[in-house]
């Protein structure tokens, strides 16, 4: 008991108490971490769709399966205890772990199963459109996800599609709630959002303890986990916006990470020998859409020369040194037929040569939506300069976040420089959104035939063939896209040499705490 009030009254002064006049070092059974996080805009699993708020899920929820976080190429049972699909492909059945218990005390049975499926569909909130690509909707999600005992829950699906689609979709849709607990906080047929939104009813690793928004967060371990409870008893992230001041806390020993170290402050931590860098490759990427509304950037050649005329590796060695790696293609690195070839790198002569043929030998002028966010503007800063070499003299319009897509999505902008992530971590998720919508539909390009080809890639049932499908895709994409795509998010996380096992995973929903000691 002492040593809980001790880490309680440490817990309490840390949060309340600004970060910058905090000096103590942090407990042995908690982990603290200056993190920004200011994207968590609510706790429900059945809204989240922010990339903060997917880590918190990722914690305190348990999914039906989940991806492996060393190798994300395989699946782990987590809620579910086994998983079969018919002879022809189109239902799914689940065996629910037995024995296993929400945070209230409640059993996890199968009828919690169908509830928290059914409602992210029936709510509609952010992530109901991965299940809607399914034909699940709000009018059949109810006949189409069965209780068949109860523990056993059936899902199908308007049609066959790949299993490994499927599967990987639901390991971030199925965050199962406790139905009792929901319920009984419903009101005015909500499914209990409105109280989920600040609140918490799961089953996993940690639960929540506090929250207040912009400022912390407060997990503590679940002792009656069923994997076993976490070594670390609690996890405390503190809102630190400036990496200055998250590097100053780090090296003074008052948190034990830092989550979001950018430029200087990541070289500088480097060479401290009390601290270590975890760094994993995301599947977000870097790139420029070229509007082929516009009649120049409408010519296949000067497509292809201004590919040429980015510094791919300058930035990834500079601005982007630690937090970007060189990439190329549309399915990020280690998802199923990845294609990692890096074909482009600066070539004023070449660039120049494609720009002949396309009948503009001196250049042109464009535009290039950017937002002010300040690594998304050194991006479009170096693009300038290295593009105006050929004569291509671009026009940086630049706004907040909110102008810049709006014009993007109505198709508005010669160029838009900015990130895309998979939505979920399977090949169809870029390949759908860079070939046939959105982003093809935002930059004006359709090739006939490319979107049946790309919904073969899909529903292709053997492994090797359909990563082959992705691999011919990402080929032909290099050489005829509007895309310039650049480089691939490297996350990092500057941990405390003490501190062990805080696992960085290839997805912000494997990002996870329950490994750490200290």
């Amino acid at each position: 008991m002492k040593q809980f009030l001790k880490a309680s009254v440490f817990t309490l002064s840390i949060a309340l108490t600004p970060f910058a006049t905090v000096h103590a070092a942090t407990p042995k059974d908690t982990l603290v971490m200056a993190w920004v996080f200011d994207d968590i805009v609510t706790l429900d699993p059945a809204e989240i769709y922010e990339v903060s708020g997917s880590e918190f899920m990722a914690n305190v929820y348990d999914r039906l399966v989940t991806l492996d976080e060393k190798d994300p190429s395989k699946l782990r049972n987590v809620i579910a205890e086994s998983w079969s699909v018919s002879e022809d492909g189109k239902t799914f059945t689940f065996k629910i772990r037995p024995n296993n218990t929400f945070f209230s005390g409640n059993p996890v049975t199968g009828e919690d199963v169908e509830f928290s499926i059914e409602r992210y569909v029936l709510l509609d909130k952010n992530p109901a459109f991965i299940m809607n690509q399914f034909g699940l909707t709000k009018e059949n999600v109810r006949d189409k996800v069965r209780l068949v005992d109860p523990m056993t829950v059936e899902i199908e699906l308007d049609q066959a599609y790949a299993p490994s689609f499927f599967l990987n979709c639901v390991s971030y849709t199925t965050a199962v709630v406790d139905k009792k607990e929901v319920l009984s906080h419903e009101e005015n047929g909500d499914f209990g959002n409105g109280w989920l939104k600040r609140n918490y009813a799961g089953s996993g690793p940690f639960f929540l303890k506090a929250w207040k928004p912009n400022e912390s967060l407060l997990l503590e371990a679940n002792p009656k986990y069923f994997d076993g409870a976490p070594t670390i008893k609690r996890v405390l992230a503190k809102n630190v916006v400036e990496s200055a001041t998250q590097q100053l806390l780090l090296e003074k020993g008052d948190v034990d990470v830092a989550r979001n170290l950018t430029g200087d402050q990541l070289a500088a931590v480097r060479k401290n020998a009390d601290i270590t860098i975890d760094a994993e490759t995301k599947a977000t990427l870097w790139y420029m859409g070229l509007n082929v509304k516009n009649p120049i950037l409408a010519k296949p050649e000067v497509r292809q020369a201004m590919k040429y005329l980015v510094d791919y590796k300058g930035m990834a060695d500079s601005i982007f040194a630690g937090t970007g790696t060189i990439h190329q293609t549309f399915v990020p690195s280690r998802q199923l037929g990845a294609l990692d070839e890096t074909p482009f790198s600066f070539d004023l002569a070449k660039a120049k040569e494609l720009l002949a043929k396309a009948g503009l030998p001196d250049g042109f002028s464009v535009t290039m939506d950017t937002t002010n966010k300040s690594e998304t503007r050194n991006l479009a800063d170096a693009i300038q300069s290295s593009m105006s070499k050929a004569g291509i003299k671009i026009d940086l319009k630049v706004a907040d976040n909110k102008t810049t897509l709006t014009r993007y999505r109505a198709s508005e902008h010669d160029i838009y420089i900015g990130q895309w992530g998979s939505d979920y971590w399977d090949p169809h998720s870029n390949t759908d959104g860079y070939l046939n919508a959105p982003l093809a539909k935002r930059n004006q390009w359709e090739v006939p035939g490319l979107v049946d080809k790309v919904f073969a890639a899909r529903d292709e049932k053997d492994p090797v063939k359909r990563a082959q499908m992705y691999k011919d895709l990402q080929s032909m994409a290099l050489e005829e896209s509007p895309y310039v795509i650049i480089l691939q998010q490297v996350e990092n996380a500057a941990v405390r040499k003490e501190v062990k096992g805080f696992v960085l995973g290839p997805t912000f929903d494997l990002n996870l705490y329950r490994h750490v000691t200290k």
